[in-house]
């Protein structure tokens, strides 16, 4: 290996180190209140090494999104139907919870700094996207409009339920799934 690729390798690396402290810090403290010195400490390094890979915590915020963003799309293209959307919803099942939390983090964050908001648009834009484009393979049958709202409806139930993992389930998922069927069948029939 050639040593600029040994140099490539040690430094994503050490972004990758940074990242998942990043990562630890902001679950413990929010991303609101975990400082720069902390996210180092947590990292082992100086607040000046930090500095070397990401200019400041947005852009470690950005990176992160980023990551989980691509993590989400490329599930989202290994799966070819969407017919194991109404278990994941009814089960509560997750790709990763971590993730999850983090994603909500960062939506709060959303609400106070307006840089984090432009992120959160931008990865949202992606996802939405990318699930249109999903759709539009799996449902030919369906109009561009139809397959929009097909996607806004999933993506507000699949944050709803992200959210709702936060609490006790109050129903038979067994029958819940049956009525996230019911819908998923309505969504995507075809006229």
């Amino acid at each position: 290996m050639s040593q600029k690729a040994l140099q490539e390798q040690r430094h994503q690396q050490r972004k990758d180190e940074i990242i998942a402290a990043a990562r630890r810090r902001f679950r413990i403290s929010g991303f609101h209140a975990a400082s720069m010195s902390q996210i180092a400490l947590e990292a082992q390094l100086s607040v000046g090494q930090i500095y070397r890979y990401f200019i400041n915590k947005d852009a470690i915020i950005e990176e992160m999104i980023c990551r989980i963003i691509d993590y989400r799309i490329a599930e989202m293209e290994s799966k070819a139907e969407t017919t194991h959307l109404p278990e994941m919803l009814a089960w509560r099942h997750t790709l990763s919870p971590d993730d999850d939390a983090l994603m909500l983090e960062m939506s709060a964050e959303a609400t106070r700094n307006p840089q984090v908001q432009a992120m959160m648009i931008e990865a949202d834009a992606r996802m939405f996207n990318t699930a249109c484009q999903h759709l539009h393979n799996s449902h030919p049958h369906l109009s561009q409009e139809r397959i929009r709202c097909c996607v806004e409806l999933l993506a507000v139930l699949m944050e709803g339920s992200t959210f709702r993992r936060l609490t006790p389930q109050k129903c038979d998922p067994a029958q819940l799934q049956q009525l996230y069927q019911e819908i998923t069948a309505m969504l995507f029939a075809k006229k």
